[in-house]
């Protein structure tokens, strides 16, 4: 099982970026696929999720407006579309998934940074 994350990169405050993660090696019906953050210097933290089947989401009231993710079942893809950035967004994003009835997410890919430049 892999979570492949791309998509990072150097963006000036206020511009867009969005992140892909493929997921492979085995079926995510029924799981949750996450996004997560970690600055520098700072826990990581939540900042979206989606449910694989209905396409539900959640999102961190930090990213509420602003950020968007998203799932393409045929693809075996989860992306997060991240407009109107932040420094503050500076982190390395990490896409994450659990099966629904987890409380903890049990599949971590590698991490892509994100640079927001002021």
């Amino acid at each position: 099982v892999q979570l492949q994350a791309s998509g990072g990169g150097l963006v000036q405050a206020g511009g867009s970026l969005r992140l892909s993660c493929l997921a492979s090696g085995r079926t995510f019906v029924n799981y949750i696929m996450g996004w997560f953050r970690q600055a520098p210097g700072k826990e990581r933290e939540f900042v979206a999720s989606v449910t694989w089947n209905l396409g539900s989401t959640t999102y961190a009231e930090s990213v509420k407006g602003r950020f968007a993710i998203s799932r393409d079942s045929a693809k075996n893809m989860v992306f997060l579309q991240m407009n109107s950035l932040k420094a503050e967004d500076t982190a390395v994003y990490y896409c994450a998934a659990r099966p629904g009835g987890a409380r903890e997410y049990r599949v971590w890919g590698r991490g892509t940074l994100v640079t927001v430049s002021s």
